[in-house]
């Protein structure tokens, strides 16, 4: 057995839990911390031209954005998940293939969404909310993030899973982080009238050129191969039909509920735009600050998998059920404090982005009901990835559509017309609520069967 093989053997098999757990998932909340920043990054510099319109042509535009994290999700997630049950089984040649196939469908995926989104473009951002105020500035934003930036965003995402699945998180971890940095150094330049004054348009390069140089670490650390046993090259692809299956198959449950997300985001931002400009320009900072619990969430979740479907390979079920417990109690303490300190301080942390009055009420509010809903989300969440990490597709598609999609739109009308406007933003705590409860029967279900078997 070489060390790199020792290495994942202690971190996996031998490793007490709760320092296990953090060597995984605390790297990867870094990362997704820098993310967030960069993301916060992107608000408060176009915020700093306080212009409602160029705020709300982002919130407009992140739903056509988002659909990349659905496309890097399913070969990402699906493909790590894979990974990691072939690392348990000490299937080395697996790895390399399903690395590889994953990687080349993150390249090939982002051209083909390009291709469809195009012709409904502009009628697409109406749907989700656009005014003749909004829609321009959204098209220029979607030019830098998606068009030209669609392949290297994908890819960032992607290959920090697969690497974080061999147990490497802390470098899956630097990758991310280093593209985060290099977006918030570049924010100020792109989007401020001082410099090139490209408003919402330049934080859509600054974040193009950031996943850029990250995608491009993973593929030098891939192709130098001293430290990891990934591979992304094309002789893969000979056995595509072999392993696609399995990786689109596990993965499509975080793919299906990233795009239902979308749906639920642009739904919800179509409700708040018939009200006003403001409205939707709050809403996008809402959704901003929200990221934090919620990328704590994911962080957690991201650095869990690896070890959850590790261990289910290997057949030693308490280990992953105790690596589960310990995660999401991490999650769920994280979320409570952001509860506190939302509710607390919201209408400082909303100035903080834009200093129009009616847009920080509004803001305020939002955060305010919207967090509630994020102590049941650090449980979801990780639940779901649970379900993946162990090839429980089944029970992974029905909490995902629990939470994103079947509930969501029918609420919105009822919620909006019981209590207008802020009806809207109470649903994910209803919808969230309900997955919590199916999500607890699945999983005793599930773990119930192994036993069992």
């Amino acid at each position: 057995m070489n060390r790199k093989q020792l290495d994942r053997t202690e971190l996996f098999e031998r490793m007490p839990i709760k320092k296990a757990v953090i060597l995984q998932a605390m790297p990867a909340v870094i990362g997704q911390m820098i993310t967030l920043i960069y993301n916060l990054a992107d608000s408060y510099f176009v915020g700093l031209l306080n212009v409602p319109a160029q705020t709300a042509s982002i919130g407009v535009a992140m739903p056509v954005f988002m659909l990349l994290t659905a496309i890097s999700n399913l070969f990402g997630v699906g493909g790590a998940s894979v990974l990691s049950q072939s690392l348990g089984r000490k299937n080395m040649d697996s790895v390399r293939k399903v690395s590889s196939i994953a990687f080349w469908c993150g390249v090939i995926s982002p051209l083909l969404y390009i291709l469809l989104i195009t012709p409904v473009l502009t009628p697409f951002l109406r749907l989700v909310g656009g005014t003749e105020s909004t829609i321009g500035l959204a098209r220029n934003y979607i030019i830098w993030t998606t068009y030209f930036g669609g392949i290297p965003t994908t890819l960032n995402i992607l290959l920090a899973n697969l690497v974080r699945a061999e147990g490497k998180s802390g470098v899956a971890s630097f990758g991310v982080s280093m593209g985060g940095i290099l977006n918030i150094i570049l924010d100020p330049f792109f989007v401020l009238p001082g410099f090139l004054g490209m408003g919402a348009a330049g934080a859509g390069l600054a974040t193009a050129i950031s996943n850029l140089c990250g995608t491009l670490f993973f593929i030098c650390y891939i192709l130098r191969g001293k430290d990891t046993v990934l591979s992304i090259h094309p002789r893969a692809l000979l056995s595509f039909k072999e392993y696609i299956g399995r990786i689109v198959k596990i993965g499509f449950p975080s793919s299906l509920q990233f795009m239902l997300t979308v749906l639920a985001v642009a739904a919800t931002t179509k409700f708040v735009s018939l009200h006003s400009t403001e409205a939707v320009a709050a809403l996008g900072i809402e959704k901003r600050l929200d990221q934090l619990p919620l990328f704590f969430s994911i962080g957690i979740a991201s650095g869990l998998l690896p070890m959850l479907a590790y261990n289910y390979a290997s057949g030693d079920q308490e280990r992953r059920k105790a690596a589960f417990r310990f995660g999401s109690g991490l999650a769920v303490g994280f979320a409570l404090f952001s509860l506190i300190l939302y509710e607390i301080a919201a209408p400082g942390l909303c100035r903080i982005f834009i200093e129009d009055p009616t847009t920080v009420r509004l803001a305020a509010v939002f955060l305010r009901i919207q967090i509630v809903a994020q102590p049941l989300v650090a449980i979801n969440y990780p639940m779901i990835i649970q379900f993946q990490a162990m090839g429980q597709v089944r029970e992974a598609m029905i909490c995902s559509i629990l939470r994103k999609g079947v509930l969501d739109i029918p609420l919105l009308f009822i919620m909006n017309r019981l209590i207008p406007l802020y009806g809207c933003l109470a649903v994910q705590i209803i919808v969230d609520l309900i997955s919590l409860v199916v999500c607890l029967a699945l999983n005793r279900k599930v773990n119930r069967r192994i036993t069992n078997s």
